[in-house]
């Protein structure tokens, strides 16, 4: 068969191949073209309209809608476990009467923290998480593409934690303040939210500006040293229990209702081992006066023995567990719906 000159090499014609008996040609394809047709053909193509196009404004946006949600739905069982730790008892607190006391802290809060702990954690995960797709296989045996394994599972994680703790640590500078504020009035040391933030405010003209600054951010320290450890567990669990489903399904992405049931369980796991961190926290918030995070340790181990570091361990896990379903299923589907994966 003659081969036609004056077009291609004969490196570029590549290979011959037998087929029904006929040696036929065929043309190598560049790498950039194999990679635009291998995705094309295991990539699942974007089924629903491309909203925002940009992943760090998803990211916000589809983080500040989970806070929101996630507070507002699961606020009751949050002010029961705030109760269950006050050092004044459950039924001082408040016991089960006004269990929405303080919702409006919890409201001007929950998007912009949500937020920024999201396009923090997806900037970081992003920019350090390789880009290339490698080809992998599902359960079935069919492949698809996966993103971000270039470096190994251990980097990975690696990567997920870091990314984890510096959004928790933006997020905190939004959530102690109102934390602050909702456990004072969750506690019934004042009637509402306002009330706590006009009374930490009031004590400007007798105490100064850094004394209000002080107090608002009272248990910052403690707030991190739970919420690092907690965020540094979930998250790496959640996408980890994320990457083996989608191994099993070769899907690119995992739906809002899998990406909450998977939150859920990565939620109940850091809930119960961080326990003991927000029982501490909780008691240093509601202290009538500032006191050494060491101090307050000792206190607690004094006057209700090593016990005291597990109380509202139950509601804390139940609420935790719901909340990260809620929490992380919300993100997960607003996101899908803003880049075009999931439909509304």
């Amino acid at each position: 068969m003659a081969i036609a000159s004056g077009q291609k090499s004969e490196a570029a014609w590549g290979r011959m191949s037998l087929d029904s008996g006929f040696w036929i040609l065929e043309e190598e394809q560049e790498p950039q073209d194999q990679i635009v047709e291998m995705q094309q053909v295991v990539e699942p193509q974007q089924r629903g309209q491309v909203w925002i196009e940009s992943p760090y404004l998803r990211s916000l946006i589809a983080g500040g809608l989970a806070g929101t949600t996630v507070d507002l739905s699961l606020y009751p069982l949050d002010t029961l476990k705030t109760r269950l730790q006050s050092s004044s008892g459950f039924s001082a607190s408040g016991g089960f009467s006004g269990i929405y006391r303080g919702v409006g802290s919890a409201i001007v809060g929950s998007a912009p923290g949500a937020a920024l702990f999201f396009i923090t954690y997806d900037s970081i995960k992003r920019h350090l998480t390789p880009s290339t797709p490698t080809i992998a296989h599902n359960a079935q045996g069919k492949p698809f593409v996966e993103h971000g394994a270039n470096g190994g599972r251990g980097r990975e994680a690696g990567v997920h934690m870091l990314a984890a703790s510096l959004g928790e640590v933006a997020a905190c500078a939004v959530r102690v303040p109102t934390e602050v504020v909702k456990q004072r009035a969750q506690a019934s040391q004042h009637p509402s939210s306002l009330s706590a933030l006009t009374y930490i405010l009031n004590q400007r003209h007798t105490r100064g500006l850094g004394h209000v600054w002080m107090e608002l951010y009272r248990g910052w320290s403690i707030t991190l040293l739970r919420e690092v450890p907690f965020t540094v567990i979930q998250f790496p669990l959640w996408e980890a229990l994320k990457r083996w489903r989608i191994h099993h399904t070769g899907k690119t992405e995992v739906s809002g209702i899998e990406g909450g049931l998977l939150g859920s369980v990565a939620g109940a796991v850091a809930a119960g081992i961080t326990t003991p961190l927000d029982v501490l926290k909780t008691r240093m918030m509601l202290a009538k006066e500032k006191q050494p995070m060491l101090s307050m340790l000792k206190q607690i181990l004094r006057q209700s023995g090593p016990s005291a570091f597990f109380a509202g361990i139950g509601p804390r896990v139940g609420w935790i567990s719901g909340g990260g379903a809620i929490f992380l299923g919300t993100y997960q589907w607003a996101s899908n719906v803003l880049g075009g994966l999931e439909d509304i």
